[in-house]
């Protein structure tokens, strides 16, 4: 644990400004899917409300929207949320010694790729008063972007709303794209993943396989295949860790 951070409440507020500002227009295609699956707008508010993870809920929405099991919703977001916990791993080693384990379990809640990123490329120590400040925005950010979504999915014509649904998506290509460019073994997990959708929802004999199943089936299997047939050296691992 390191010393005490120089950095304060505002400086967290004026660093997560950009970050809330992309969360809002993000979650308002997350607000907009919703209650295209069926959900009311106020349910849609509380998901957003509750939790702070892109992927998780929309993975989440398609989940109860299918029916799943509360066993389908468990296995699916510890799959797709499972990356937290390394960030969280990461950032310990970032935080000073007022972050205490009451200040660390708030924290965690608003955790997400974005933040933690700007978080750990911090050159000092990072205290809970400037984490506070740099999840503040982009969590009113997310929460708002999905009531506003959600608000325009019971108002705009259905045409309109399919067209806004796409955004949700969007942000997962643009996520995707860049390290795809880079790294072979991100391109073909993402290429796997794909292929074993498909094969999942035209297959007739893997009908069977409902769609919560289908996200842990396809997200783990990629993963394993790449870790198996381009695993990341040791040094590789470092100097990504060092960059960070």
């Amino acid at each position: 644990m390191s010393h005490t951070s120089p950095y304060r409440y505002f400086d967290g507020l004026r660093d997560g400004l950009p970050i809330g500002l992309g969360y809002l227009s993000v979650s308002f295609g997350f607000g907009i899917t919703a209650v295209g699956e069926g959900l009311r707008f106020l349910e849609a508010l509380i998901i957003s409300m509750t939790n702070l993870t892109s992927a998780g809920q929309v993975a989440g929405v398609t989940v109860i929207v299918a029916a799943g099991t509360i066993l389908e919703m468990i296995l699916t977001q510890f799959v797709i949320n499972l990356r937290y916990s390394l960030m969280g791993i990461t950032l310990t080693q970032r935080l000073d010694c007022r972050c205490t384990t009451p200040h660390r379990l708030l924290m965690s809640f608003g955790l997400t790729d974005e933040i933690f990123a700007v978080a750990a490329s911090k050159p000092y120590p990072v205290g809970p008063s400037y984490f506070y400040g740099l999840m503040t925005l982009p969590y009113i950010g997310w929460a708002g972007g999905t009531l506003l979504g959600a608000l325009a999915g019971q108002i705009l014509p259905e045409s309109i709303r399919v067209a806004m649904g796409i955004m949700i998506y969007a942000m997962f290509v643009a996520i995707i794209l860049p390290p795809m460019k880079k790294d072979r073994g991100v391109l073909g997990a993402v290429l796997i993943a794909a292929l074993l959708s498909c094969a999942v929802a035209y297959l007739p004999f893997l009908s069977w396989i409902s769609e919560g199943f289908s996200i842990i089936i396809c997200a783990v299997v990629a993963a394993v295949v790449m870790a198996i047939l381009r695993p990341i050296s040791d040094e590789a691992d470092a100097k990504e860790e060092g960059q960070a």
